[in-house]
């Protein structure tokens, strides 16, 4: 049954300031049917890099949310000083604080459906970005492929009491250049996640002659695909395996989330984390080489439940990374950038480092920003410290609220895949041939030069 999210005396609720932004409406109609493919034949897929200038990218959404049950790839876990938040009849929306605690000590962990509210609030601010960018000239697209997530998987090597959502297409696909590759993802709950893409994937196949579709292989995600007893060490045995980078999945199977890919041009960077094994980047880099991109492992020691790059290690244009000082880069993998004349800018203590009971990400979402150039970037709008960095830098901050999005999984990197950069297959790193970090299989399979 599913928990429905009422206030709950004692509560402290805190209303943001009155913003437009706030009460925007997304007037713009989601793409589908002849729509959808009247827009996909102007698509021209290209996404080298993170920073390019943006011309096409698909926001996620929340409709239909429910909770990720226990499985061997996750083990959610209440939030104890997290709030809720929700959207009120006036449009504006609310935090409810010191929920977490609460709900820890009466219900434990819930499943099923999210309280519409808190849905509401997450898709006003959902929409509010897909506004903000069609205002700035980018085209939107809208998930529209309709997977129940109530609705159970079995297969014949595992089941789910239920899925999740589509609030981050950046976890489930990434465009590499004018290559549209699907994940090779470890949850169970996320089997089917990439149907709510796959009508707008195939219309833009269709309509772009020079895109190109592919598929990481399938998991199986059966028992032998993880570390059953991970999640069950003692703190400090956990760790101690962290530190020697073995986590939850094994390396049975290829297995790699996008969102734990960052792109430099003709040099990608994957994190070997608790949702890409060793495999999965070795797949990754057999399967691009024979196109000239290299795949470099990046590693990051104190980091103990590692999982997607992009609150982690952030390039935001050439020649600079927004970094997390809590989780610096390995030494040995830091050579490559050093070598490369690359500066690393750490980000600054979150503004506000509270979040949603129900989220399953960090702190550091704070950093999750989407670039629309070299010189724009989207940032969440509570996060001034962030803001006053960026500016310093010489950026221009497009400030947006998106706190309401950070329990379905992400911020604004996260909840983005981008289709369409003014970009190229540049090379950033004229010295990788050398890199400690180039994936041995980027050497094997590069093909000979002309």
């Amino acid at each position: 049954m599913a928990l429905s999210l009422l206030p709950l005396a004692p509560l402290s609720l805190r209303t943001p300031p009155p913003r437009a932004s706030l009460r925007l409406e997304d007037d713009s109609p989601r793409l589908n049917g002849a729509s959808l493919a009247a827009a996909a034949a102007a698509t021209r897929v290209n996404a080298w890099t993170e920073w390019g200038t943006l011309r096409e990218v698909v926001v996620g959404d929340a409709h239909n949310a429910h909770f990720p049950p226990r499985s061997p790839a996750l083990r959610p876990a209440i939030n104890r000083e997290g709030g809720q938040c929700f959207l009120e009849p006036d449009g504006s929306v609310v935090e409810a604080e010191g929920i977490g605690a609460l709900l820890e000590r009466s219900v434990g962990w819930p499943a099923g459906r999210k309280a519409q509210r808190t849905i509401d609030a997450a898709n006003q601010q959902l929409d509010n970005l897909a506004a903000v960018l069609r205002r700035r000239g980018i085209a939107v697209r809208r998930p529209s492929g309709g997977v129940d997530w109530s609705a159970p998987i079995k297969t014949p090597f595992f089941d789910a009491p239920n899925q999740y959502c589509a609030t981050c297409p950046r976890d489930i696909v990434a465009t590499i250049g004018n290559v549209v590759l699907e994940a090779s993802m470890s949850r169970r709950d996320r089997y089917f996640e990439v149907y709510q893409y796959r009508d707008m994937i195939r219309e833009i196949w269709r309509a772009d002659p020079a895109m190109l579709w592919k598929a990481a292989p399938k998991p199986s995600c059966a028992d032998r695909m993880y570390n059953s007893e991970w999640w069950d060490l003692r703190t400090e045995e956990r760790y101690a395996q962290m530190r020697n980078y073995s986590f939850c999945i094994t390396n049975e199977e290829p297995i790699f989330d996008a969102a734990d890919i960052m792109r430099c041009g003709k040099d990608i960077f994957v994190q070997l984390s608790m949702t890409a094994n060793a495999a999965g980047i070795e797949w990754l880099a057999r399967e691009l080489a024979p196109s000239g991109v290299r795949v470099h492992t990046l590693r990051f020691p104190y980091d103990l439940a590692p999982s997607h790059l992009d609150c982690t290690f952030v390039p935001l244009r050439p020649g600079l990374v927004l970094t997390n000082p809590e989780r610096p880069i390995a030494e040995e993998d830091a050579a490559t950038f050093a070598a490369a004349g690359w500066r690393f800018l750490d980000a600054p203590q979150p503004t506000n480092p509270s979040r949603p009971w129900a989220s399953q990400s960090s702190k550091w979402l704070s950093m999750n920003v989407l670039s629309l150039s070299p010189r724009v970037v989207v940032a969440e709008e509570q996060e001034v410290a962030l803001h006053r960095l960026l500016e310093a830098e010489g950026f221009e901050v497009v400030k947006v609220p998106f706190r309401a999005v950070y329990e379905f999984g992400g911020s604004l990197h996260c909840a983005t895949w981008d289709l369409a950069r003014d970009d190229c297959c540049e090379d950033f790193f004229p010295q990788a041939a050398d890199a400690p970090t180039l994936h041995p299989a980027s050497k094997r399979a590069a093909p000979t030069p002309p």
